[in-house]
């Protein structure tokens, strides 16, 4: 869809983006295009009946894939963001929860796990060597770059508090504003086209680039979904019909990028009554057969109101 500025001064494009997300195994996975450079995304046109619309249907043509959970993600309108032709984008974005199907081979889309956009985000086994290998050193440099002895103990501090560094906690939750300041250090490919040289550091240490702003993109629906773990039980809409305890635990990881304590973790699950037993057991496996549960699906209504918050205790 294309229409006027509000000065007049230049039309005004939007397109729709999709951040469909599915847990496979202890893996998050992102459906990704362009041999995986991209979100699927296409224009809002004048035959879609709504933005929801006009996304669900540009994802179902580009992916084949059907959406499922789909709620509104952010609106991206900055000035400079102009197409092709000059006119000025903003991009409608949404989060999508689902479980991974079948890729289909007349589609370039694919799922990816989303640690390969930011690797540094993948905390389950502690902080990745690439932080204090690659990542540290080259943010103190450009910390230091500058003239004004108060603007380079800011930076410092960013540098800290966005890492985890310098006695600072990881927060799990900072995923765009890690991401923006490592664009704002021009560490990522993506700053290189506002005139910056191509970082020096090795693709392993920045992630894979994607088209456009979708990396930023991504980074808010990882964090948005990162954040409302923890008091909507969002997690299920991306488990089978039945899992073990285990495999809602590995789920719950894989988003967060973080360990849980086991017992806790239980001992909460239980207490909010978020799942009941089937009857049955998983088929397979060493040891002593895992007993498989569901959703409760009452707990969607029951905790609309109050909120329900799943564990987030870390292992020491």
């Amino acid at each position: 869809m294309t229409g006027v500025a509000p000065d007049g001064s230049r039309p005004i494009t939007a397109e729709l983006v999709a951040v469909l997300v599915a847990v496979t195994g202890d893996e998050p996975r992102v459906l990704a295009t362009r041999h995986a450079r991209a979100l699927p995304a296409g224009p809002f046109q004048p035959s879609h009946r709504s933005l929801q619309a006009g996304l669900r249907a540009w994802v179902e043509q580009q992916t084949h894939h059907p959406l499922g959970y789909v709620e509104q993600l952010y609106t991206f309108a900055d000035r400079d963001r102009v197409d092709a032709a000059g006119a000025q984008t903003m991009s409608i974005s949404y989060l999508g929860l689902t479980r991974e199907g079948e890729a289909a081979d007349d589609t370039d889309a694919r799922w990816q796990s989303w640690y390969r956009y930011f690797p540094w985000e993948d905390q389950r086994i502690g902080p990745p060597a690439l932080i204090a290998g690659a990542l540290e050193p080259a943010l103190r440099d450009w910390a230091a770059a500058v003239a004004s002895a108060g603007e380079r103990e800011a930076r410092q501090t960013r540098v800290d508090i966005m890492f985890g560094l310098g006695g600072h906690a990881w927060n799990e939750d900072l995923v765009l504003q890690r991401y923006e300041l490592l664009y704002e250090a021009a560490l990522v490919p993506e700053a290189c086209v506002e005139g910056h040289a191509a970082p020096a550091l090795p693709d392993a240490a920045v992630g894979t680039a994607m088209a456009h702003d979708h990396r930023r993109i991504l980074a808010t629906g990882v964090a948005r979904l990162r954040a409302k773990i923890k008091y909507r039980p969002v997690v299920f809409e991306l488990m089978p019909p039945a899992f073990t305890l285990l495999q809602l635990q590995q789920a719950v990881e894989a988003i967060a990028g973080q360990r849980l304590h086991k017992q806790n973790f239980r001992r909460v699950i239980e207490q909010q009554e978020l799942v009941e037993e089937t009857g049955e057991v998983q088929a397979g496996g060493a040891g002593r057969p895992a007993k498989l549960v569901r959703f409760r699906r009452g707990v969607l209504q029951e905790r609309a109101i109050s909120g329900s918050k799943l564990p987030f205790a870390r292992l020491v």
